[in-house]
């Protein structure tokens, strides 16, 4: 009898770990599921925090639903990675605890432990990781707390003096914090969100903090517009490796380009007290001109070797992000990408472009040449694919790309005679979920000698498109009425003058 109960328990292990292999291979194959962008295993997610690099480990931190698909329970989620591609789900690294929700901030490399929380038992190393975040209490006040980690990000200590700032104030939030070596000190960047201010501090400790300056009153600055998730860094231009620049990004809602939420930037100076911008106050700069590319902002610690500006942005809109119709996860990150600035006619602008590690999920590659658009022409099709392309285009020409499955359509697309680079997702499938969701966004694309370069990234529920060697980013969630897309070109009076599209490989298998 017990060898037979022995066999009957082994039989009921065996069937449980068959159904687990079986949800884990399907756990990232959901309809809409991305393959090689980033989302939680399940549950609801929205801003990118904390992003940094440290000891040989990114690590993403979001905004994190712990307990559903809905905005709540505001905690860090947590996952790192080696390669910015494949992603190692971690446990939740800051928790919602005694009423104070853990909303949105950064996370730096504390090298000298100046803040006297890290604690090596390396005595070469006196590094540790330091986050900073806002704390929220509903209906009452947010203010700035910090959180320390002394193993690789793995657990997290709130600091005991927390809120490290307090000034009263219910919308008060996300702080980005950086060392500045000219000043010698910590510098935050934080917003007064009602009052589209960004307030920079300082400190010696991470700990003890004192206002140095504010700015406002310029870009997309209406009184009904929120000031969110802000960024403050300095960049080289493009063939004047001597000369910088500081950007500072300030996400907005309402207030984005394609409507609702989105991205802005300003150009100017900073000199570890006051940001000057370059532009006069009027001058609107934006991220993204698609509808999907909110709560921006770029790692931290990025080694000097490596000198990259890499970007995350959350890919969904808060029009519309709670309804999206996807299950058990809700919404996604975008591709990370390198920030440049660049010189153009009307005055320095950023550069976006993917960053090189998505070319190692590059498969089988299709290429084509000197393709006259005047008939549609299916190239390929897939669920996850890279598509590099040059076209030749007259004034009155048009070159397309369309993405179809089934009924659904995606268009990609270039009109030469109003010069914009648009998509068009009024058919892109499931439309129906929010009536702000359906629609055409575009942006102003100049031809370079009568050509124009696209690159663009497509992943079952996304399409991120870059213009002339990132001039111009779009990004669009779209839900097409199947995983598998044909890639078909049309147009009139252009050329595809040449053409690749790659199979990426799925990141979570």
């Amino acid at each position: 009898m017990r060898n037979i109960r022995f066999q009957l328990f082994l039989l009921v292990l065996i069937g449980m770990t068959i159904a687990q292999t079986a949800m884990a291979q399907g756990s990232y194959n959901e309809p809409y599921r991305p393959q090689f962008h980033f989302t939680p295993e399940k549950n609801w997610m929205n801003d990118p925090n904390g992003l940094v690099y440290y000891k040989g480990e990114y690590h993403l931190f979001y905004q994190y639903n712990p307990f559903g698909n809905s905005w709540g329970h505001m905690s860090w989620g947590h996952a790192v990675s080696t390669d910015l591609m494949h992603w190692k789900h971690l446990p939740v690294a800051l928790a919602e605890e005694n009423g104070v929700m853990i909303f949105s901030g950064s996370a730096v490399v504390d090298w000298n432990n100046s803040s006297g929380l890290c604690q090596s038992s390396d005595p070469k190393d006196k590094s540790c990781l330091i986050a900073i975040y806002t704390g929220h209490i509903e209906g009452k006040n947010q203010s700035q707390h910090i959180a320390v980690s002394n193993d690789r990000g793995r657990t997290w200590t709130k600091f005991a003096g927390n809120p490290v700032i307090d000034i009263g104030y219910r919308d008060f939030r996300d702080p980005k914090v950086f060392w500045h070596e000219a000043t010698k000190q910590w510098v935050m960047v934080v917003v007064l969100s009602k009052e589209q201010k960004a307030r920079f501090y300082g400190s010696k400790n991470l700990k003890d903090w004192i206002l140095l300056s504010e700015f406002g009153g310029a870009g997309v600055a209406d009184k009904n517009v929120l000031w969110e998730c802000p960024d403050l860094f300095e960049l080289p231009i493009i063939g004047q490796p001597n000369k910088k620049r500081w950007v500072l990004i300030v996400n907005i809602n309402p207030g984005g380009v394609a409507g609702g939420s989105g991205g802005q930037y300003f150009v100017g100076k900073f000199d570890g007290k006051t940001f000057t911008n370059d532009n006069p106050v009027e001058t609107k700069l934006f991220l993204d001109y698609g509808k999907d590319f909110y709560a921006a902002v770029s790692f931290s610690d990025i080694p000097k070797r490596d000198g990259r500006r890499i970007l995350i942005g959350w890919m969904s809109n808060w029009q519309y992000a709670g309804k999206e119709p996807t299950v058990p996860f809700r919404t996604a990150q975008s591709i990370p990408r390198e920030l440049k600035l660049k010189q153009t006619a009307a005055g320095l602008r950023l550069v976006h472009t993917a960053v090189k590690e998505l070319q190692s999920l590059r498969g089988a590659v299709t290429t084509k040449r000197n393709l006259e658009l005047s008939k549609p022409q299916v190239i390929a099709s897939g669920e996850a694919l890279e598509i590099s392309g040059e076209f030749s285009v007259s004034k009155d020409a048009t070159a397309i790309i369309r993405l179809s499955a089934g009924t659904s359509e995606t268009l990609i697309g270039y009109d030469a005679a109003a010069q914009t680079l648009f998509i068009d997702r009024t058919k892109s499938g499931e439309v129906s979920f929010d009536r702000n969701f359906p629609g055409r966004h575009a942006v102003s694309l100049q031809p370079q000698q009568g050509k124009i370069k696209l690159h663009i990234f497509v992943d079952r529920s996304s399409v991120e498109v870059f213009g002339n060697d990132g001039e111009v980013a779009l990004t669009d969630r779209i839900f097409p009425a199947s995983k598998v897309q044909q890639v078909e070109l049309q147009g009139a009076n252009s050329k595809c003058l040449a053409l690749k599209v790659w199979q990426l490989k799925a990141v979570w298998k």
